[in-house]
């Protein structure tokens, strides 16, 4: 049975009469009836007695009336919150830990003042994560720092981040080293599968053997807080998770020679993944904002 079909039950029930319904509601009275006849069929038994020009509601259409029309009314509820012009829905999104920590949180927030109907479940993953949660279907779009392929995915470059070698030492800050040059400081890392720490080590090259990882970290502000007390522990990080340290300085930016750690960001998505009203607003949305900051 359909929506329409229901519909003119339920009007025909507070007006019997057929030809006056067909005016109020602009409709044929043929259009009407085929429509009852229809509904009854599916249902295998009348659902009004004919008397005279008029249908009068039977002691089963009583029960079906009964029984459906707050389902019905929750179904007309339903169809106009994805028809009407707001945008709703539920969107599960997944970003690494820069793009998930530093700036997804403005974009959501901005967005949701926009279309306060939707609603967004946000999870942070190191970006091998991000895309197995996108390939097992758990979420719709997600934002990662680093170019991982995978035939089944969709990937745009959406902004450009510098990874910056970091210290709490502040005479480390007066000259330009050559990276192997501080392979004796304490490093201290993102964990496996995070893209900072996979741009770094492909950035080094055969010198990625050569240095000694003193500790790994998932969070950022674990690795912050550990340079900030101890001078001799060094980092490679996103100069955006640190330019307020940087600002105040608590943390200072070591040069280096002859090597950048510039990387890309990425939005992604099954390609498979059916695009809904609010899959679009959401990805142009971001792509809008990733254009006018300078990351």
């Amino acid at each position: 049975m359909t929506l329409r079909e229901l519909e003119l039950f339920y009007y025909l029930c507070e007006n019997p009469h057929i030809s006056q319904l067909a005016k109020k509601i602009d409709i044929s009275q043929s259009a009407i009836s085929l429509s009852i006849k229809s509904l009854e069929k599916k249902l295998t038994e009348p659902l009004f007695d004919r008397i005279g020009k008029k249908l009068i509601l039977n002691e089963r259409g009583r029960v079906f009336k009964n029984e459906t029309y707050k389902h019905y009314l929750a179904l007309k509820d339903t169809q106009e919150m994805f028809t009407k012009n707001k945008l709703s829905g539920i969107l599960n999104i997944a970003s690494s830990r820069t793009i998930g920590a530093f700036i997804m949180p403005q974009i959501i927030f901005d967005f949701l003042s926009e279309n306060p109907e939707i609603k967004i479940e946000k999870k942070i993953l190191n970006s091998s994560k991000v895309v197995k949660s996108i390939l097992d279907g758990e979420v719709d779009i997600g934002f990662i720092e680093t170019s991982l392929d995978n035939n089944n995915l969709h990937k745009e470059i959406i902004a450009h981040d510098n990874l910056i070698v970091v210290s709490g030492d502040k005479t480390l800050a007066h000259k330009e080293f050559y990276i192997d040059e501080l392979f004796s400081k304490k490093w201290i890392l993102r964990e496996e599968g995070s893209g900072t720490r996979d741009i770094f080590f492909n950035n080094l090259g055969k010198l990625s053997k050569k240095i000694d990882i003193y500790m790994e970290f998932v969070e950022f502000v674990e690795i912050k807080a550990l340079l900030t007390q101890n001078c001799e522990a060094i980092t490679c990080i996103s100069k955006y998770s640190v330019e307020k340290e940087l600002q105040r300085g608590e943390l200072f930016e070591v040069k280096i020679k002859n090597i950048s750690f510039e990387r890309e960001m990425f939005l992604l998505y099954h390609k498979n993944k059916y695009q809904t009203r609010l899959f679009k607003e959401y990805k142009e949305f971001v792509k809008r904002y990733f254009s006018k900051k300078p990351f």
